[in-house]
């Protein structure tokens, strides 16, 4: 079985194969959007087998859009954590300052362990909508704090602006929470694995809403 290793970064993202004669078949510099994609796919076509393991390091969120993308191609699609990529790498005295070597890396690690590759699965809309909306709202109160911060030490010229920029984090602040319920009531799944986390003494909505969203299904852990 194929396997092709795919290094991502936020604009491009780099690709190689292993060749049966010890060489490496690469592609540099494709664009990390659908005309990239687009690109991705004919050369997986014609360089590797119809359902070959494509493996890349998470990526922050900058990965998801081309995981999914090759997912709905049929591709088995196996994403690693950057520190097993590393790991082996520097057990093998592979790793060397460039893209393109980091491609490498990926696609040797998916050839010599490819018993231990696991097939990713895309998470349900609800689930990465529940995520982006809770560090949203984390993004809020950070910000909503440094303003108060300011606003404590401000002269008066410039206190009723900060406290309008307050004003408007706090409406903000609540839309954001309100949206994060409304996002968990709509959806079974969710709502439900809600109920489990709220069941435990001590956990209530807040905390359930950051586990669920940055754990998923807390009965696999």
């Amino acid at each position: 079985m194929s396997v092709v290793g795919v290094d991502v970064a936020k604009r491009s993202f780099d690709i190689a194969t292993p060749l049966p004669n010890g060489k490496v078949r690469t592609k540099a510099k494709l664009a990390n959007e659908p005309s990239g994609f687009a690109q991705f796919a004919a050369w997986l076509e014609q360089h590797a087998e119809p359902h070959a393991w494509v493996v890349m390091e998470a990526t922050g969120t900058y990965h998801e859009a081309l995981a999914d993308y090759l997912h709905g191609k049929g591709y088995r699609v196996c994403i690693l954590n950057p520190a097993v990529i590393a790991k082996f790498a520097e057990a093998d005295l592979r790793r060397v300052k460039t893209d393109k070597a980091d491609a490498k890396v990926i696609a040797a690690y998916g050839q010599q362990k490819n018993d231990l590759l696991r097939q990713w699965e895309p998470e349900p809309p609800a689930q990465r909508r529940l995520r982006a909306l809770v560090r949203r709202l984390d993004d809020l109160k950070e910000m909503q704090q440094m303003e108060q911060n300011r606003l404590d030490v401000a002269q008066t010229a410039v206190q009723a602006s900060i406290r309008a920029v307050i004003g408007h984090i706090s409406e903000e602040i609540a839309k954001t929470r309100k949206a994060i319920d409304q996002t968990i009531d709509d959806d079974p799944d969710l709502r439900q694995r809600r109920e489990l986390i709220t069941s435990i003494d001590g956990l209530g909505d807040t905390t359930a809403a950051l586990i669920l969203a940055e754990l998923g299904d807390p009965l696999k852990y």
